[in-house]
């Protein structure tokens, strides 16, 4: 078995991985656009740039920039779109169903690294297919809950 967290860097990553999913918990299961969601989401935003960037520089798994790399660079683009409605005072409301989106997927994005992450470092022999087949479930499931959301968001957002 892999150790989970072996250096200052992987303490870091671990430690903002958990804020980020914590924060990234509380803001899908509650109210949209209230003081506490926007304060919470700086936070998960925040987190998540932080988890990214730390992710780019571990390379205890395989040793050479690979798959994890790949999606950390998608988490961010990821996040970074989602927010991008958000920087323009006077958008027009069909935006924020767009802010919405990205951000549920950055969400969803995050609980498959975590068990993709849980998929390698436990099993003796990690294996790369269990990580595509829960990657697979959790975004299939994810973007069933996203796409039953979406008939919510589009009714409040655009009328």
């Amino acid at each position: 078995m892999h150790d989970f967290v072996n250096t200052s860097l992987g303490w870091f990553h671990f430690l903002t991985s958990l804020i980020a999913i914590l924060t990234g918990t509380y803001i899908l299961f509650n109210p949209k656009g209230t003081k506490k969601h926007k304060q919470v989401g700086y936070v998960y935003v925040f987190s998540m740039i932080l988890l990214c960037g730390a992710a780019l520089g571990i390379y205890n798994i395989s040793g050479e920039f690979g798959v994890f790399h790949i999606l950390a660079v998608a988490g961010l683009l990821t996040l970074i779109i989602g927010m991008i409605p958000l920087l323009f005072k006077n958008i027009q409301k069909k935006y924020k169903v767009f802010h919405l989106w990205f951000m549920y997927y950055s969400v969803l994005g995050l609980y498959a690294a975590f068990v993709s992450e849980l998929s390698i470092r436990i099993p003796e022999k990690p294996s790369y297919m269990l990580v595509g087949i829960v990657t697979g479930v959790i975004f299939t499931i994810g973007s069933i809950f996203i796409f039953w959301k979406e008939k919510v968001w589009k009714t409040y957002f655009i009328k």
